[in-house]
């Protein structure tokens, strides 16, 4: 749909052009989002980040796009900027994108952690509600922590009944592990926000959202290390797989790999945050899971499908030692602990914004891959230029 076509909601009703502040714009998510709103609708967007790499694509057009005029960068640090409660007054919705959410970085910075995620997150919340404007607010998957399932004894049947690992939005509770593993840091910050929101309209009628991604999937995801991030860290599984994939370096299983989890393409995922965007009337007080429950693998799984992938979109055949098992104590450091599966249920969302997912996890790896198999050549090309001309 172009973006001057008129555009109804899932009511039927007329969409009017409108301003969304995104916070977190130059990520991996928010650059997707911002495709979508600049290609799709004709609405405006107020791009707020530190950096814009990954969006400058829409920054630096020719004033001959469709969406020329409609996007504005705004490079600022929410932490302490007062610029930002003037961006969010000016606008009619704020998506709040902003987080740490490395989990090495759970267990080797949790005060930032919890900062970045709860106290930097504050303003915004509290900006929205004083002058009435909508959040879009973007939690984690983490929220639940562990599932009930896992303290079944191993051998009890109870374990494969799903309502001991399903997650669901309104009845799931959320379990953490003991003070001492810091790994929960991030998702008992993550929580405490969702929980003041959920205050905030409860009390004084803040109009909210809040979305938990189940490992969102695609180009310009997380990164890799010294190429399009941070030369130290550690990323998302499925990036610490596509690190080792190009640098040719078995894929390292943390305590076996048995954790289960589910993956959903980030384009699939958009349509579901438009869907949020555009029908204020049935995302409104909701939590959303946003994933897909059909791509379901363990994480050795995972590992073993990557290599099958990599070898098809790099012509290249697989190393010899595809994996390697290491402890999560040696991977992630002292203190890291784990949920054993994340499953979503998907009722709620089916129900108020009809969003199915649509694409496989074989799928969703080889656009993912193919573009980092690209990037990762484009960079190691500009390097050796770079040597060679020094």
């Amino acid at each position: 749909m172009a973006a001057s076509s008129a555009r109804v909601d899932l009511d039927g009703n007329t969409i009017n052009p409108f301003t969304i502040c995104m916070i977190g714009a130059g990520g991996f998510i928010g650059s997707h989002l911002c495709e979508k709103l600049l290609t799709e609708t004709p609405h405006t967007v107020l791009a707020v980040d530190v950096y814009n790499d990954k969006i400058k694509h829409l920054l630096e057009g020719p004033d001959s796009l469709p969406w020329a005029g409609r996007i504005q960068f705004h490079r600022l640090n929410i932490k302490n900027d007062s610029r930002l409660e003037g961006l969010i007054k000016c606008s009619d919705l704020t998506v709040n994108l902003a987080a740490i959410c490395t989990p090495a970085d759970y267990n080797t910075r949790p005060l930032d952690t919890i900062y970045s995620n709860f106290i930097d997150a504050l303003p915004v919340v509290k900006y929205c509600s004083e002058n009435n404007k909508r959040l879009i607010h973007f939690s984690t998957c983490e929220v639940y922590g562990k599932t009930i399932g896992s303290y079944l004894p191993q051998d009890s049947p109870l374990r494969q009944d799903p309502a001991y690992y399903i997650l669901k939005e309104d009845t799931s509770p959320c379990i953490f592990g003991p003070i001492e593993k810091q790994r929960w840091s991030y998702a008992c910050a993550k929580q405490l926000i969702e929980r003041l929101i959920y205050a905030e309209g409860a009390e004084n009628g803040l109009e909210f959202t809040i979305v938990r991604p189940f490992n969102w999937i695609g180009p310009r995801m997380d990164f890799i290390p010294g190429i399009d991030g941070p030369s130290e860290g550690v990323p998302r599984v499925l990036a610490c797989f596509s690190n080792n994939l190009l640098r040719r370096e078995p894929l390292k299983l943390v305590d076996g790999g048995e954790s289960q989890r589910t993956f959903v393409y980030i384009k699939d995922a958009i349509e579901a945050v438009l869907l949020m965007i555009e029908n204020p009337a049935r995302a409104n007080g909701h939590i959303f899971n946003v994933g897909n429950p059909n791509n379901e693998v363990t994480v050795r799984q995972l590992a073993e499908m990557m290599t099958k992938v990599y070898s098809k979109v790099s012509g290249e055949d697989s190393i010899e030692t595809p994996t390697v098992d290491v402890s999560s104590k040696e991977f992630y450091g002292e203190g890291y602990d784990d949920s054993d599966k994340r499953i979503p249920d998907m009722t709620i969302i089916n129900k108020q914004l009809g969003w199915d997912p649509k694409t496989s996890l074989w799928d969703l790896l080889e656009s993912t891959l193919t573009y980092q198999h690209r990037t990762y050549a484009e960079a190691v090309k500009q390097s050796v230029a770079k040597a060679v001309a020094s």
